[in-house]
């Protein structure tokens, strides 16, 4: 595996790499917060109709970001 500090790396794969990163550690803070506090995901997922995507153009799609949304509270529910 490349070593970022020393080879730049596209800023797309950096994005991409970031995103999955990213979605792992809220993932698995949403199971560990969920497994203490029940009900976290009950009040997330009750928030997400005020959830929208914040494109000013043709590629905004808020139902494109709860149903992402959505997606990580089911999976976090099945884990």
């Amino acid at each position: 595996m490349p070593d970022t500090d020393t080879h730049p790396t596209d800023p797309i794969v950096e994005a991409r790499q970031r995103e999955i990163a990213t979605e792992h550690v809220v993932f698995k803070m949403l199971q560990y917060v969920e497994a203490a506090h029940p009900g976290l995901l009950d009040t997330i997922e009750a928030s997400l109709d005020h959830l929208g995507d914040h494109a000013k153009d043709d590629t905004k799609d808020d139902a494109a970001v709860r149903r992402i949304a959505q997606r990580m509270i089911d999976s976090a529910r099945a884990s």
